[in-house]
C-alpha cells in the first residue's frame, strides 16, 4: 500500500532537492575546475622558473662549483618564493633554498627526481615533511651532450590555492543556503495556506482511527456534515468503554504469550490457526500474522510434528511427546497438547505448548556421562587398592619384596586418585572464576610464562631426552591470569612430551595473528585420527584409553586448557594426522 503524504510534504521537498542537487553539482564542478586551473598554471610557472635557471646551473655543475649552486638556489628561491633543489644523479643534494644540502637525505627515490632522471619532466603534489605543508614539485633533467648532470627541482606550497578554493566554496554554499531557505519558506507558506482547513478534519478522524474515542470531531457549519459529526461523536461515546475493556484484555493476553519462552499454538477443530505466539513462530520460522486462519499443514513442514498435531486433534485428553525440529539446526522439543474449550465447555480446538529441551537433554546427557566417567575413573584405582590391601591383610607373612611391590602399586593408584581429584577441583575453580569474573588479568611477558612452564616439565624432558625449543618475541606481552595460563601451558607441554618419542623435539611458537596472540605446541607424536578431534577437549575423553592410563593421564588436561582459554575470551584449536604429530594452538585476544 502506497504511503500517503500531506500536501505540505508533496509540494516543497522536490523543489528543495532539485535546488540542493543543482547547487552541490555547480559547487563541486566550479571547485574542481578552479583547482585544476590553479594547479596547471602553477605547474607552468614552475617549469618556466626551472628553465630560466637551467643554463646557469649546468655551467656550475660542469665545473663542480656546488657552493655557487647553493647560493643561487637561496637567492633565486627567496626572490621568487620558490624552493629550488639541485640533486645529482646519485641522489645527493648539492643545493637547496631552505635547507643545508649536507644535512638532507638522499633524494634518488623521490618520484619527481626519478622521473626527471629518466629524461622526462617530473610533476608531483604531496605533503612535505620538511616544511610541514602540501607542496607541488616540478623536476627537470640537466643534461649536457646527452649525459645527465643533475636534476633541478622547483617547489611551491599549495596552501594559497587551497585557501582560494575554500573561499570560493564558502561563497557558493552561502548563496545556495540562502536560496534553499527562501525556497523552503515559500513552499511551506503556500502549502499551509492550501491545507489548513483539511488538516482540522483530518486530525479529528485520525484520532478516532487510532482509538481515541474520547475525542470529539469538529462540527462544521454545513448542516449535513454537522449531523454526521454529531452521530459519530455519539457512537464513539457508546463504544468507548467496551473497546477499552476489550483492548485491555487483549493486551494482557498478548503480553503473557509474548513473554513466554515456550511456543504456544491454538488450533480450531479443523486444524486452522487461531493463535501463535512469537516463540512458536521462531521455532517454525513463520510469520504468525500471515498464516492466521490457515491450516496447520500449510504452516508446519515437519512430518513428526504434523503427526503429533493430528494425534492431538483426535484425542479427548492431553497428549505429550518429544520430537526433533530442524529449523536453524537440530533442536529437541517437548510438546504438550490439551483440548481447548469455550465457556459452555464445548471443544473449540486444541492448545499446544512446545518447549525447547535441547539444552536440558544435553546437560542431562553430559551429567550422566560425567558421573559414569568419574565413577569409572575412581573405581579403577580404588579396586586395585582394595585388592592389594586385602592381599596384604590376608597374607601378612608374604615375601617383603612382594609386599613392597604391592605398596608401590597402592601408592601409584593413590597418587592417580589425588591427581584426578586435583584436576576436578581445578576445573571447577576455573569455571567458577570465569562465571564470577574473578580472573586476575595482568600484562605479563609471554616468554617468561612459557619458560616457567618448560622448567616445570624439565624432569620429563630429561627423562626422555626431548629438546623443547621456545620461539617467542622477547617483549611480547599479554593480558592474562599468569597462574592459569601457566597451568594450561604445562598441560599442553606435558601432553606433547608424553606422546613424543625419546630424543625427539617439541616446538613452541608464539606470535601475533590479526587481533590475537597465538601460541602453538607442535610435537612429533603418533598423531590423532580425524574422527577423535571434535571430542578431544571433552572431560575424560581419551583417544587410546589403555595408553593414556599407562602414561598417567587423568583425561582432564585438555578440558582444563579449553576452560582456561574460554575464561580469557580465547580459544584452542588442534591440527593432527596419524603419523605426523599434533599441533595445539592457543589464541588469546590482544
Amino acid at each position: 500500500m502506497i504511503k500517503k503524504r500531506s500536501l505540505l510534504w508533496q509540494l516543497y521537498p522536490s523543489y528543495f532537492l532539485i535546488i540542493l542537487v543543482g547547487l552541490v553539482a555547480v559547487s563541486l564542478y566550479a571547485a574542481g575546475t578552479m583547482k585544476q586551473f590553479f594547479m596547471e598554471n602553477t605547474q607552468k610557472e614552475l617549469v618556466s622558473r626551472t628553465l630560466i635557471l637551467k643554463p646557469k646551473i649546468i655551467s656550475l655543475i660542469k665545473v663542480g662549483d656546488f657552493l655557487e649552486v647553493q647560493r643561487i638556489c637561496k637567492e633565486t628561491g627567496s626572490a621568487s618564493d620558490t624552493r629550488f633543489t639541485v640533486v645529482l644523479p646519485s641522489g645527493v643534494v648539492v643545493g637547496d633554498t631552505d635547507e643545508n644540502p649536507m644535512e638532507m637525505e638522499n633524494h634518488r627515490d623521490r618520484v619527481e627526481i626519478a622521473r626527471a632522471a629518466s629524461g622526462l619532466t617530473g610533476v608531483v603534489s604531496r605533503y612535505s615533511e620538511t616544511v610541514s605543508q602540501p607542496m607541488m614539485y616540478v623536476a627537470i633533467p640537466l643534461e649536457s651532450s646527452g649525459h645527465l648532470l643533475a636534476v633541478l627541482r622547483a617547489a611551491v606550497p599549495l596552501t594559497a590555492i587551497d585557501e582560494a578554493i575554500l573561499v570560493l566554496q564558502k561563497r557558493i554554499f552561502l548563496c545556495g543556503f540562502l536560496v534553499l531557505i527562501f525556497a523552503a519558506g515559500f513552499s511551506w507558506f503556500l502549502s499551509r495556506k492550501i491545507s489548513a482547513p483539511l488538516i482540522i478534519l483530518r486530525e479529528g478522524a485520525h484520532r478516532f482511527a487510532s482509538g481515541d474515542l474520547s475525542h470529539r470531531l469538529f462540527v462544521p457549519d454545513i448542516q449535513e456534515m454537522a449531523a454526521l459529526s454529531e452521530a459519530m461523536n455519539r457512537m464513539a461515546e457508546d463504544l468507548d468503554q467496551r473497546i477499552r475493556m476489550v483492548v485491555r484484555q487483549r493486551n494482557e493476553l498478548e503480553a503473557v504469550l509474548s513473554s513466554m519462552v515456550e511456543g504456544v499454538i491454538a488450533l480450531d477443530t479443523e486444524g486452522s490457526l487461531l493463535r501463535m505466539n512469537q516463540a512458536a513462530a521462531r521455532m517454525f520460522d513463520v510469520d504468525a500474522a500471515l498464516y492466521q486462519g490457515r491450516n496447520v499443514h500449510e504452516i508446519v513442514r515437519n512430518l513428526e510434528a504434523l503427526r503429533f498435531v493430528d494425534k492431538a486433534l483426535a484425542a479427548e485428553s492431553a497428549v505429550e511427546a518429544d520430537m526433533d525440529l530442524y529449523q536453524y539446526g537440530k533442536k529437541l522439543v517437548h510438546a504438550h497438547s490439551s483440548p481447548l474449550k469455550d465457556a459452555d465447555d464445548q471443544r473449540m480446538g486444541t492448545l499446544f505448548v512446545i518447549q525447547d529441551v535441547t539444552q536440558l537433554r544435553r546437560l542431562e546427557h553430559m551429567r550422566k556421562d560425567f558421573v559414569a566417567n568419574v565413577s569409572h575413573e575412581l573405581k579403577t584405582p580404588l579396586t586395585a587398592i582394595k585388592g592389594f590391601v586385602e592381599t596384604l591383610r590376608e597374607d601378612g607373612g608374604t615375601d617383603p619384596e612382594e609386599a613392597k611391590r604391592f605398596m608401590h602399586i597402592i601408592d601409584r593408584n593413590v597418587n592417580r586418585l589425588i591427581l584426578l581429584v586435583d584436576d576436578l577441583l581445578k576445573l571447577s575453580a576455573i569455571e567458577q572464576e570465569a562465571e564470577n569474573e574473578d580472573l586476575l588479568l595482568e600484562e605479563k611477558n609471554l616468554k617468561e610464562v612459557l619458560l616457567a612452564a618448560v622448567q616445570l616439565c624439565m624432569p620429563r624432558m630429561e627423562e626422555k631426552g626431548i629438546e623443547v625449543v621456545v620461539d617467542c618475541p622477547e617483549r611480547l606481552k599479554v593480558k592474562m591470569d599468569s597462574h592459569l595460563m601457566e597451568h594450561a601451558f604445562v598441560n599442553l607441554l606435558d601432553n606433547a612430551l608424553k606422546y613424543s618419542s625419546d630424543h625427539s623435539r617439541v616446538d613452541i611458537h608464539a606470535g601475533q595473528e590479526d587481533d590475537f596472540i597465538s601460541i602453538a605446541f607442535a610435537d612429533s607424536g603418533p598423531g590423532i585420527p580425524e574422527e577423535h578431534l571434535p571430542r578431544l577437549f571433552e572431560r575424560f575423553y581419551r583417544v587410546d584409553k589403555a595408553r593414556t592410563r599407562k602414561l598417567g593421564g587423568t583425561g582432564l588436561g585438555l578440558a582444563i586448557v579449553k576452560h582456561v582459554m574460554n575464561a580469557h575470551g580465547g580459544r584452542v584449536e588442534v591440527r593432527s594426522r596419524p603419523g605426523e604429530g599434533s599441533v595445539f594452538t592457543l589464541f588469546l585476544p590482544m
